[in-house]
């Protein structure tokens, strides 16, 4: 049972990792447009998200620019449309790099990332 507590408090500790580089990254405001960033939270499937929606003079402006899973006790990063390292930046906020996987590169890659290979 205590090997439990320790899984539960760890992917807790992620959980709150994540929605904190998230909220942090959504709190920037666009220097153009008239764009909402959203972060959205799917703590009972362990989806993260930051959106980007509105619009750019006449040009609508929708999409993902960050995305993160909780997939078997790793954080899995499926997208990441910004310029930040978000690898470093969960490392930064306490998670080891085994439990990190680089998802959006293929698997044969990720071995070469310093990362998790899944």
């Amino acid at each position: 049972m205590e090997a439990l507590n320790v899984d539960t408090e760890r992917l807790q500790a992620y959980r709150t990792a994540i929605k904190h580089l998230l909220t942090d990254y959504a709190a920037y405001t666009p220097s153009y447009g008239d764009i909402e960033i959203q972060t959205l939270f799917d703590g009972e499937h362990d989806h993260y998200q930051v959106l980007a929606i509105g619009w750019h003079n006449k040009q609508r402006i929708y999409g993902c620019s960050i995305h993160l899973d909780l997939k078997q006790g790793k954080v899995w990063i499926q997208a990441n449309n910004t310029e930040l390292d978000i690898a470093q930046a969960l490392v930064e906020q306490g998670i080891p790099k085994d439990d990190i996987v680089i998802g959006f590169q293929p698997p044969y890659l990720r071995r070469f990332s310093g990362y998790a290979i899944s």
